[in-house]
C-alpha cells in the first residue's frame, strides 16, 4: 500500500512538474513571440506596402530601403530599452519587467496599424511610424534577456540551454503566425483592399497575444535566483556600471555571439520577400509560404539544438551553424535563382536549419558569460547592441547592395550580383 501510494504521488509529482515547466515554456516564448510577429509583420508590410503607404513620392525600391530603415530604428533604440530594463531587471525583478515590456510591445504595434498613410497626414505619417518603432524598440530591447532568465533560472542548471532556448522558439512562433495572418489576409481579400486597409489588419491582432501573454506571465512566480538574491540581499542597484567596468570582455563575447545568426535571419526571411517578389517576379504567396515552412522547422529545432548544447557545449554547437550559414549564404542564392518553388523553400528551410544550430544554445551561452547579480543587465545590453550590427542594419544594407547592382545593370543581370 505504502508503495502503491509513493508511486502515485511520483506520478503526481511528475504531472506537476510537466505542467510547470510548460507554463514556463510558454511565458518565456511568448514575449519573444509577440517580439517576432510584431518585426515579421513590420518586415513583410515594408517589403510589400509600407513604400506606398508612408513613402509614396519615391520609386518602389527607395521606397522600400526608407521602410527598412524605419525598421533599422526598432534595433537602433533596443540598448536604451537594454539599459532601462536591464537595470530594472536586476534591481527590481524579472517577472514585472516582463509584464512591462509585453504591454508596450502590443500597444505600440497596434497603434501602427491605426495609422493613416502619407495620404492622409503627409509628412506626420512616416514621422509617428518612427516614433512607434523607437517605443517599440525600447520595450523589445527589454524583454529578452527577461524571458531567458524567467526559464533558465526556474530549471535545473544541467539543462540550462534547452530551458533557455524556450525564449529562442518565440521568434519562429511569431514568424509563423505572423506569415500566417498575413497569407490569409491576401488570400481572403484583393490586392488593392490589401493595400487600403487589409494590411492593418495583423497589427491590431497583436492585442491578442498581448492579453494571453499577460495571462500566463501572471500566474508565474518570480526566479528562485532573483527571490534568493533579494533574501541575502545580494542585489546591486548600479548592475550597468558593474557590467561596464568588471565585465567588457564578456559583454563583448556575448554581443558578438549575436550578430551572426541576425545577419541569416535577416537575409533568409527579411530579404527573401523583396528579392523574390521585386527581382524575380514570382508570386508574393510562394515567398509567405516558404518563410512558414522554414519557420516550422526552425521552431522545433531550436530546443533540439539546445538541449544538444548541454551535452555538447555551447560552442562546438554554435560554431558549426555559423560554419554553415557561411557556406549557405552562396548556395542560398543559387536556389532562389532557380525560381523553381520547392528549391526556394528548401533555401528558406536549410537557412533556418543553420539559423537554429546557432540560436538553439545563444540564450544560455550569453546569459552564463555574466554572474547572476548583473545577469539581467549584462544579457540585454549584450543581445540589444549587437543586434543593431546583426539585424537592424542587414536588411538596408542587402537591399541598398542590390539597387546598387540594379543601377548599374539593371534587373535582368541581378541573378548574377552575388
Amino acid at each position: 500500500m505504502a508503495n502503491t501510494d509513493s508511486a502515485l504521488h511520483q506520478t503526481v509529482s511528475d504531472k506537476r512538474t510537466k505542467s510547470k515547466t510548460g507554463r514556463l515554456a510558454a511565458a518565456s516564448s511568448i514575449g519573444t513571440a509577440l517580439e517576432w510577429y510584431d518585426f515579421t509583420v513590420y518586415n513583410i508590410m515594408a517589403a510589400l506596402v509600407f513604400n506606398q503607404v508612408f513613402f509614396p513620392s519615391f520609386d518602389p525600391l527607395v521606397g522600400t530601403i526608407l521602410a527598412f530603415s524605419t525598421y533599422a530604428v526598432g534595433y537602433i533604440s533596443r540598448p536604451l530599452g537594454g539599459f532601462v530594463f536591464g537595470h530594472l531587471g536586476d534591481v527590481a525583478g524579472r517577472k514585472a519587467v516582463l509584464i512591462i515590456t509585453l504591454m508596450i510591445m502590443g500597444i505600440t504595434t497596434a497603434l501602427m496599424g491605426l495609422l493613416p498613410g502619407y495620404a492622409v497626414w503627409g509628412i506626420w505619417s512616416p514621422v509617428l511610424l518612427v516614433a512607434l518603432r523607437f517605443v517599440q524598440g525600447i520595450a523589445l530591447g527589454g524583454e529578452w534577456a527577461g524571458a531567458v532568465l524567467l526559464s533558465m533560472e526556474h530549471g535545473d542548471a544541467d539543462k540550462r540551454g534547452r530551458n533557455a532556448s524556450f525564449a529562442q522558439v518565440g521568434p519562429s512562433c511569431g514568424t509563423l503566425i505572423g506569415t500566417g495572418f498575413i497569407t490569409l489576409v491576401t488570400v481572403a481579400m484583393s490586392a488593392d483592399q490589401f493595400q487600403d486597409w487589409g494590411w492593418r489588419i495583423p497589427f491590431l491582432l497583436s492585442l491578442l497575444l498581448v492579453m494571453f501573454g499577460l495571462w500566463l506571465r501572471r500566474g508565474v512566480e518570480e526566479t528562485p535566483t532573483f527571490v534568493a538574491m533579494q533574501a541575502e540581499k545580494k542585489t546591486t542597484h548600479t548592475p550597468l556600471k558593474e557590467v561596464f567596468f568588471n565585465y567588457p570582455k564578456q559583454l563583448l563575447i556575448a554581443g558578438g555571439s549575436r550578430i551572426g545568426s541576425d545577419v541569416l535571419y535577416a537575409l533568409v526571411v527579411v530579404f527573401t520577400l523583396t528579392y523574390v517578389t521585386t527581382v524575380l517576379h514570382l508570386p508574393r504567396p510562394l515567398a509567405l509560404m516558404a518563410t512558414m515552412l522554414g519557420a516550422v522547422g526552425n521552431a522545433v529545432t531550436v530546443p533540439m539544438f539546445g538541449a544538444l548544447s548541454d551535452k555538447w557545449g555551447r560552442r562546438p554547437v554554435y560554431i558549426t551553424g555559423a560554419l554553415l550559414a557561411i557556406v549557405w549564404s552562396f548556395v542560398f542564392f543559387v536556389l532562389l535563382d532557380s525560381t523553381q518553388p520547392t528549391l526556394i523553400v528548401l533555401a528558406v528551410a536549410g537557412g533556418l536549419l543553420i539559423h537554429a544550430m546557432m540560436y538553439g544554445p545563444q540564450a544560455a551561452f550569453v546569459t552564463e558569460q555574466f554572474p547572476s547579480h548583473v545577469r539581467y543587465a549584462g544579457s540585454s545590453l549584450a543581445y540589444t547592441l549587437a543586434g543593431i550590427v546583426g539585424g537592424g542594419f542587414a536588411p538596408l544594407i542587402i537591399t541598398s547592395l542590390l539597387k546598387r547592382r540594379a543601377a548599374r545593370c539593371g534587373y535582368r543581370c541581378i541573378s548574377a550580383w552575388h
